[in-house]
């Protein structure tokens, strides 16, 4: 596109150029022919005291330097006001453009909204990314199971201040084995610590991405092993402040 418009603009240039040059020459030779045609039909037959030759002399330098005057006055005129445009960038209103032209870019930048937004993926997706137009979109689920690891320890050494520390490749079920009586149990035996422990151990070693239902059974085993160790942190927090109550009264 740039360069297309630099050849524009050479050509328009160019052809500027030629047509002055023409324009001068041909008023440079309709100069010289009635100046020549002046002295020879004046008595003397030259340019002395030849009063036509002095006005048709006169009539060109005056054609020349209005010619100079309307040019110099167009490039001052053209020069300030592309003077006044700003160099900042602001928003073109209403009022800043002719009522077509604000028509015209309204028009077209609606036309290009609709295109972006129909040309967005709706049943495409990437493995192991949620959807989109889904709550997960732009979530990974690796990721996001992973993460979870250490806000879950945390959480564990709160509740239980000897807590074994975190291991890389630690197994959640061996890790997390103290707090394993504090978490319910479904109708097959199992806690959510099971469920958690599966989940974190595809994240880690499966070699495919794991799927949404995956990365749903494992976030929601995370969020109840959360619940429940927040539930038990706050409970000792409570009777921590019952017990030095109970003191300072008897005191």
């Amino acid at each position: 596109m740039f360069s297309r418009l630099t050849r524009r603009s050479t050509v328009s240039t160019l052809c500027y150029v030629i047509l002055v040059l023409i324009t001068t020459f041909f008023v440079a030779i309709s100069c010289a022919l009635l100046l020549s045609q002046a002295a020879r039909t004046a008595p003397n037959g030259s340019f002395i005291e030849n009063f036509n030759a002095v006005v048709i002399g006169a009539a060109y330098v005056l054609v020349l330097v209005l010619s100079l005057a309307f040019c110099i006055k167009r490039r001052i005129a053209v020069h300030r006001r592309l003077q006044r445009i700003s160099k900042t960038f602001h928003t073109l209103g209403k009022n800043d453009v002719p009522d077509t032209v604000f028509r015209y870019i309204q028009q077209e930048y609606t036309r290009a909204c609709l295109i972006a937004y129909e040309s967005r993926p709706k049943d495409g997706y990437q493995e192991g990314w949620g959807r989109p137009g889904t709550k997960f979109e732009g979530v990974r689920f690796r990721t996001s199971l992973l993460d979870t690891v250490r806000k879950i320890d945390t959480l564990a050494h709160k509740v239980i201040p000897r807590h074994p520390a975190l291991r890389p490749q630690a197994r959640m079920l061996h890790h997390f084995r103290f707090i394993l009586p504090l978490l319910s149990k479904d109708e097959d035996g199992l806690t959510p610590l099971h469920y958690y422990d599966s989940a974190i151990q595809l994240a880690r070693h499966m070699s495919r991405e794991p799927t949404e239902q995956e990365y749903i059974v494992g976030m929601r085993a995370a969020r109840e092993i959360e619940t429940t160790l927040q539930d038990c942190y706050l409970e000792m927090r409570e009777g921590s402040s019952t017990d030095i109550s109970t003191c300072a009264y008897s005191s």
